[in-house]
């Protein structure tokens, strides 16, 4: 008997002295956000983190991984632990057109991500210098009708929301333009300003100043709908049939196998701060149009814009590089 008690004994102060490992709660540590896009994007996520980070009670860290069209920044979330700790904010350019533009393809925009919500639709314009001899977008499309391969246009890039739309514009339209890629919107549209080229695709909230000081003109909002604070400038949907904007949304995703409870508090979280009503109210100086999903919606979504975006790549002979 002595024996037994001096074994009990034994094991009870070997139990006491070995710590108990619980499940910790997620998140136990800072969440990494990259962004996967420049520009307004970044100021964006800035602001949504710092909500986010209060509701997580840990610091949301955000990262800009702009390279290859935001595929760097893709790239490194799609081999990330799937474990919370690091997502993605990113644009159709990365989740979309990646696949379609780049002879080496960095990862699967289905296999490779798990979708957590859809945050919105950039606002997308086309901006002309005042002094071009056309002040609407029916003379816009007139003027090229008129001077076929003598008008050209400039966006931010082969391949993006902005040359894929002026590609449809002109093959409804019939007509010929000609294509002047740049690396990035700030340019594009000092050159329009300077004269040097006389029209734009551009993002509403990057031309916007240069709008209020007169030296921009926007001939027509790119989407298929008019935006709010600008109900008097028609889109382009409206105007010319058959036009569908291509896909130029934005959305939260993050390493495929995200654990179900993870995904569930990611997608809760990051809902509310975007309906936040302080948060939509500064969409607008972003010029984004907010509106959420599950992560199902943005599932579907991807998959549905990918077979969209094939077919107008095809259309318009766009080749890889």
């Amino acid at each position: 008997m002595k024996c037994v008690w001096s074994c009990l004994a034994a094991a009870v102060v070997a139990w006491a002295g070995t710590p108990l490992v619980f499940a910790q709660p997620y998140p136990g540590k800072p969440i990494r956000m990259v962004v996967a896009l420049a520009g307004g994007s970044e100021g964006f996520a800035r602001l949504v983190a710092q909500k986010a980070a209060e509701d997580f009670g840990q610091p949301v860290l955000v990262e800009t991984q702009g390279g290859a069209g935001g595929a760097m920044g893709a790239s490194m979330v799609a081999h990330s632990a799937p474990d919370g700790y690091t997502i993605l904010f990113a644009a159709t350019n990365s989740q979309l057109y990646h696949g379609f533009l780049s002879r080496t393809r960095l990862y699967d925009p289905v296999k490779d991500f798990t979708p957590i919500t859809k945050i919105g639709e950039a606002i997308l314009c086309i901006a002309a210098n005042p002094s071009a001899p056309y002040t609407s977008f029916r003379e816009f499309i007139q003027y090229a009708k008129s001077n076929p391969g003598r008008v050209s246009f400039g966006t931010s890039g082969v391949g993006t929301t902005h040359h894929l739309a002026a590609e449809l514009i002109e093959q409804i339209a019939g007509i010929d333009m000609v294509h002047v890629p740049y690396k990035g919107g700030g340019q594009l549209l000092s050159d329009v300003v300077g004269g040097q080229i006389p029209v734009a695709f551009t993002i509403l909230a990057t031309a916007a100043p240069h709008v209020k000081s007169g030296k921009l003109r926007i001939l027509a909002l790119v989407n298929n709908h008019r935006y709010r604070t600008l109900p008097d400038i028609p889109s382009v949907h409206e105007m010319l049939p058959g036009f569908e904007m291509p896909p130029g949304w934005m959305g939260y995703f993050g390493p495929a196998g995200l654990p179900a409870p993870v995904l569930a508090r990611l997608n809760a979280e990051l809902v509310k701060v975007l309906n936040l009503p302080e948060i939509r109210a500064r969409s607008d100086d972003f010029g984004f149009a907010l509106g959420t999903s599950t992560p199902e919606e943005l599932g579907a979504l991807l998959k549905r814009d990918l077979a969209t975006v094939a077919k107008i790549v095809k259309a318009a002979n766009i080749q890889p590089e």
